[in-house]
Protein backbone atom coordinates (compact mmCIF):
# COMPACT_ATOMS: atom_id res chain seq x y z
CA UNK A 1 0.00 0.00 0.00
CA UNK A 2 1.27 3.34 -1.36
CA UNK A 3 1.44 6.45 1.43
CA UNK A 4 -0.92 8.05 -0.88
CA UNK A 5 -3.61 5.47 -0.78
CA UNK A 6 -3.41 5.17 3.12
CA UNK A 7 -7.06 4.05 4.51
CA UNK A 8 -8.72 6.26 6.94
CA UNK A 9 -6.51 7.61 9.89
CA UNK A 10 -6.69 9.87 12.60
CA UNK A 11 -4.55 12.03 13.35
CA UNK A 12 -6.35 13.32 16.75
CA UNK A 13 -6.77 9.47 17.83
CA UNK A 14 -3.20 9.25 17.09
CA UNK A 15 -2.18 12.58 19.44
CA UNK A 16 -4.39 11.48 22.47
CA UNK A 17 -3.03 7.74 22.50
CA UNK A 18 0.70 9.08 21.73
CA UNK A 19 -0.05 11.41 24.77
CA UNK A 20 -1.50 8.82 26.81
CA UNK A 21 1.29 6.60 26.27
CA UNK A 22 4.06 9.12 27.70
CA UNK A 23 2.24 10.32 30.65
CA UNK A 24 4.18 7.12 32.76
CA UNK A 25 7.09 8.18 31.41
CA UNK A 26 6.67 12.52 32.38
CA UNK A 27 5.79 11.16 35.60
CA UNK A 28 9.21 9.07 36.24
CA UNK A 29 10.78 12.24 34.50
CA UNK A 30 10.69 13.93 38.08
CA UNK A 31 11.54 10.78 39.94
CA UNK A 32 14.80 9.19 38.07
CA UNK A 33 17.75 11.39 36.95
CA UNK A 34 20.69 9.92 35.28
CA UNK A 35 23.50 12.90 35.01
CA UNK A 36 25.96 13.04 31.42
CA UNK A 37 23.46 12.03 29.30
CA UNK A 38 23.88 13.29 25.59
CA UNK A 39 21.94 17.17 25.49
CA UNK A 40 21.26 16.74 29.29
CA UNK A 41 18.03 15.17 28.49
CA UNK A 42 16.00 13.19 31.14
CA UNK A 43 17.04 8.97 30.81
CA UNK A 44 13.15 8.66 30.11
CA UNK A 45 13.26 10.49 26.70
CA UNK A 46 14.99 7.17 25.55
CA UNK A 47 11.95 5.54 25.18
CA UNK A 48 9.40 8.64 25.07
CA UNK A 49 10.39 8.65 21.63
CA UNK A 50 9.20 5.40 20.75
CA UNK A 51 5.87 6.38 21.98
CA UNK A 52 4.61 8.14 18.99
CA UNK A 53 5.49 5.04 16.94
CA UNK A 54 4.04 2.57 19.47
CA UNK A 55 0.93 4.61 19.31
CA UNK A 56 0.79 4.21 15.45
CA UNK A 57 1.67 1.31 15.49
CA UNK A 58 -1.42 0.39 17.90
CA UNK A 59 -4.09 2.13 15.67
CA UNK A 60 -2.47 0.52 12.05
CA UNK A 61 -2.69 -2.88 13.91
CA UNK A 62 -6.55 -2.19 15.08
CA UNK A 63 -7.20 -1.25 11.41
CA UNK A 64 -4.75 -2.71 9.12
CA UNK A 65 -3.74 -5.45 10.59
CA UNK A 66 0.13 -6.87 11.41
CA UNK A 67 0.95 -6.36 8.04
CA UNK A 68 0.34 -2.64 7.77
CA UNK A 69 2.73 -2.20 10.90
CA UNK A 70 4.99 -3.93 8.79
CA UNK A 71 4.90 -1.61 5.88
CA UNK A 72 4.90 0.98 9.07
CA UNK A 73 8.71 -0.38 9.83
CA UNK A 74 9.74 -0.72 6.16
CA UNK A 75 9.61 2.81 5.62
CA UNK A 76 12.28 3.22 7.71
CA UNK A 77 14.60 2.80 5.05
CA UNK A 78 12.50 3.81 1.97
CA UNK A 79 14.83 5.83 0.44
CA UNK A 80 14.16 4.55 -2.84
CA UNK A 81 10.99 7.20 -2.64
CA UNK A 82 13.81 9.55 -2.96
CA UNK A 83 13.90 10.04 -7.01
CA UNK A 84 16.01 13.70 -7.10
CA UNK A 85 18.83 12.54 -5.62
CA UNK A 86 19.36 16.09 -4.98
CA UNK A 87 17.38 16.02 -1.58
CA UNK A 88 20.07 14.39 -0.52
CA UNK A 89 21.74 17.48 0.20
CA UNK A 90 19.36 19.75 2.46
CA UNK A 91 18.66 16.01 4.28
CA UNK A 92 22.05 15.20 5.18
CA UNK A 93 23.85 19.07 5.31
CA UNK A 94 21.12 21.22 5.84
CA UNK A 95 21.60 21.32 9.86
CA UNK A 96 25.09 21.16 9.96
CA UNK A 97 24.74 24.36 7.55
CA UNK A 98 22.18 26.05 10.07
CA UNK A 99 24.62 25.41 13.38
CA UNK A 100 27.74 26.60 11.31
CA UNK A 101 25.44 29.82 10.85
CA UNK A 102 24.46 29.77 14.71
CA UNK A 103 28.10 29.29 15.52
CA UNK A 104 28.63 32.49 13.40
CA UNK A 105 25.73 34.41 14.93
CA UNK A 106 26.87 34.10 18.39
CA UNK A 107 30.31 35.08 17.70
CA UNK A 108 29.26 38.10 16.04
CA UNK A 109 27.14 39.13 19.16
CA UNK A 110 30.09 38.22 20.90
CA UNK A 111 28.75 36.35 23.47
CA UNK A 112 31.29 33.80 25.48
CA UNK A 113 31.59 30.58 23.07
CA UNK A 114 33.58 27.62 23.72
CA UNK A 115 36.53 26.23 21.52
CA UNK A 116 35.31 23.95 18.74
CA UNK A 117 36.03 20.03 20.11
CA UNK A 118 34.61 17.28 18.10
CA UNK A 119 35.33 13.60 18.63
CA UNK A 120 34.89 12.86 15.39
CA UNK A 121 35.26 9.03 16.54
CA UNK A 122 32.27 9.24 18.45
CA UNK A 123 29.86 10.70 15.53
CA UNK A 124 28.75 8.03 14.16
CA UNK A 125 27.90 6.40 17.48
CA UNK A 126 25.81 8.95 18.54
CA UNK A 127 24.24 9.28 14.59
CA UNK A 128 23.28 5.41 14.87
CA UNK A 129 21.46 6.02 18.61
CA UNK A 130 19.83 9.07 17.31
CA UNK A 131 18.81 7.64 14.20
CA UNK A 132 16.73 5.45 16.08
CA UNK A 133 15.34 7.66 18.35
CA UNK A 134 14.36 9.75 15.04
CA UNK A 135 12.73 6.30 13.73
CA UNK A 136 10.59 6.51 16.82
CA UNK A 137 9.60 9.76 16.65
CA UNK A 138 9.06 10.10 12.64
CA UNK A 139 6.99 6.91 12.26
CA UNK A 140 4.26 8.34 14.53
CA UNK A 141 4.61 12.07 13.69
CA UNK A 142 5.34 11.75 9.74
CA UNK A 143 4.52 7.85 9.45
CA UNK A 144 0.87 8.25 10.68
CA UNK A 145 -0.57 11.74 11.20
CA UNK A 146 0.88 13.99 8.83
CA UNK A 147 -0.45 12.79 5.55
CA UNK A 148 -4.72 13.40 7.03
CA UNK A 149 -3.46 16.38 7.83
CA UNK A 150 -2.45 17.46 4.50
CA UNK A 151 -5.57 16.53 2.86
CA UNK A 152 -7.32 18.58 5.10
CA UNK A 153 -5.02 21.41 5.47
CA UNK A 154 -1.95 23.15 3.33
CA UNK A 155 1.67 21.84 4.59
CA UNK A 156 2.45 24.91 6.21
CA UNK A 157 -0.38 24.94 8.39
CA UNK A 158 -0.39 20.81 8.71
CA UNK A 159 3.45 21.89 9.69
CA UNK A 160 2.24 24.30 12.49
CA UNK A 161 -0.05 22.27 13.71
CA UNK A 162 1.95 18.90 14.06
CA UNK A 163 4.99 21.15 14.95
CA UNK A 164 2.33 22.73 18.17
CA UNK A 165 1.77 19.12 19.04
CA UNK A 166 4.75 17.97 18.81
CA UNK A 167 6.39 20.86 21.05
CA UNK A 168 3.92 20.42 23.58
CA UNK A 169 5.20 16.71 24.28
CA UNK A 170 8.71 18.17 24.90
CA UNK A 171 7.27 20.73 27.68
CA UNK A 172 7.83 17.89 30.40
CA UNK A 173 11.42 17.40 29.16
CA UNK A 174 11.85 21.34 29.12
CA UNK A 175 10.32 21.94 32.67
CA UNK A 176 12.53 18.84 33.78
CA UNK A 177 15.38 20.41 32.47
CA UNK A 178 14.92 23.83 34.63
CA UNK A 179 13.70 25.74 31.42
CA UNK A 180 11.77 28.66 32.01
CA UNK A 181 9.22 30.17 30.21
CA UNK A 182 11.15 32.20 28.01
CA UNK A 183 13.36 29.51 26.98
CA UNK A 184 10.26 27.47 26.44
CA UNK A 185 8.77 30.25 23.96
CA UNK A 186 11.35 29.72 21.92
CA UNK A 187 12.12 26.47 21.81
CA UNK A 188 8.66 26.43 21.09
CA UNK A 189 9.02 28.71 17.90
CA UNK A 190 12.69 26.65 16.84
CA UNK A 191 10.62 23.71 17.13
CA UNK A 192 7.30 24.89 14.38
CA UNK A 193 10.31 25.60 12.32
CA UNK A 194 11.74 22.46 12.70
CA UNK A 195 8.64 20.78 11.95
CA UNK A 196 8.18 22.85 9.20
CA UNK A 197 11.74 21.63 7.48
CA UNK A 198 10.91 18.08 8.37
CA UNK A 199 7.37 18.77 6.33
CA UNK A 200 9.16 20.47 3.12
CA UNK A 201 11.70 17.82 3.05
CA UNK A 202 8.97 14.74 3.48
CA UNK A 203 7.26 16.49 0.44
CA UNK A 204 9.96 16.89 -2.00
CA UNK A 205 11.43 13.27 -1.15
CA UNK A 206 8.60 10.96 -2.36
CA UNK A 207 7.16 10.98 1.58
CA UNK A 208 10.25 9.45 2.42
CA UNK A 209 10.39 8.71 5.70
CA UNK A 210 13.99 7.71 5.82
CA UNK A 211 14.85 11.16 4.47
CA UNK A 212 13.35 13.05 7.82
CA UNK A 213 14.28 10.23 10.25
CA UNK A 214 17.57 11.18 8.69
CA UNK A 215 17.54 14.96 8.82
CA UNK A 216 15.86 14.56 12.71
CA UNK A 217 19.28 12.69 13.79
CA UNK A 218 21.39 15.24 11.87
CA UNK A 219 19.98 17.75 14.13
CA UNK A 220 20.45 16.08 17.19
CA UNK A 221 24.58 14.70 16.38
CA UNK A 222 24.58 18.69 15.13
CA UNK A 223 23.73 20.05 18.84
CA UNK A 224 25.83 17.13 20.74
CA UNK A 225 29.01 18.73 18.35
CA UNK A 226 28.45 22.23 19.13
CA UNK A 227 31.18 23.72 20.68
CA UNK A 228 29.71 23.58 24.80
CA UNK A 229 31.63 22.45 27.84
CA UNK A 230 30.18 20.89 31.27
CA UNK A 231 29.23 24.96 32.36
CA UNK A 232 28.28 26.50 28.73
CA UNK A 233 25.91 25.42 26.06
CA UNK A 234 25.28 28.34 23.91
CA UNK A 235 22.59 26.45 22.56
CA UNK A 236 20.78 26.43 25.91
CA UNK A 237 22.46 29.86 26.74
CA UNK A 238 21.07 31.75 23.60
CA UNK A 239 17.77 29.98 22.69
CA UNK A 240 16.95 33.39 20.63
CA UNK A 241 19.58 33.33 18.47
CA UNK A 242 19.87 29.43 18.17
CA UNK A 243 15.56 28.93 17.50
CA UNK A 244 15.29 31.94 15.50
CA UNK A 245 17.44 31.21 12.81
CA UNK A 246 15.67 27.62 12.43
CA UNK A 247 12.38 29.86 12.27
CA UNK A 248 13.85 31.68 9.85
CA UNK A 249 14.88 28.90 7.45
CA UNK A 250 11.48 28.03 7.63
CA UNK A 251 10.01 31.43 6.71
CA UNK A 252 11.96 31.14 3.67
CA UNK A 253 11.60 27.80 2.79
CA UNK A 254 7.37 29.00 3.13
CA UNK A 255 7.94 31.40 1.04
CA UNK A 256 10.40 29.70 -1.88
CA UNK A 257 8.67 26.39 -1.76
CA UNK A 258 4.63 28.03 -1.52
CA UNK A 259 2.59 27.30 2.10
CA UNK A 260 0.21 25.12 -0.19
CA UNK A 261 2.55 21.91 -0.58
CA UNK A 262 5.51 23.32 0.13
CA UNK A 263 6.78 21.99 -2.54
CA UNK A 264 6.17 23.87 -5.53
CA UNK A 265 9.79 26.07 -5.61
CA UNK A 266 8.40 29.35 -7.26
CA UNK A 267 11.67 29.27 -9.44
CA UNK A 268 11.21 26.50 -10.97
CA UNK A 269 11.81 26.25 -14.90
CA UNK A 270 8.95 25.58 -16.69
CA UNK A 271 8.87 22.38 -18.50
CA UNK A 272 6.19 23.41 -21.01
Amino acid sequence: MDADELPERSSLKFFLLTFALAIPFWMLNFIIKVEGLPLDIPVTDFALAFMPMTGAAILIYKNEGLDGVRKLLKRVLDFRRIRKKIWYLPVALLMPLLYLLIYGAIRLTGRPLPEPHISFLTIPLFFIMFFALAAGEELGWMGYAVDPMQERWSALTTSIILGSVWSVAHYPSMIKQGRNLKWIAWGTLGMLGMRTLIVWLYNNTGKSLFAVIFFHAMANVGRVAFPADKTHNPLVDYPGIHYSILAVAALIVAILWGPKTLADYRHARSTA
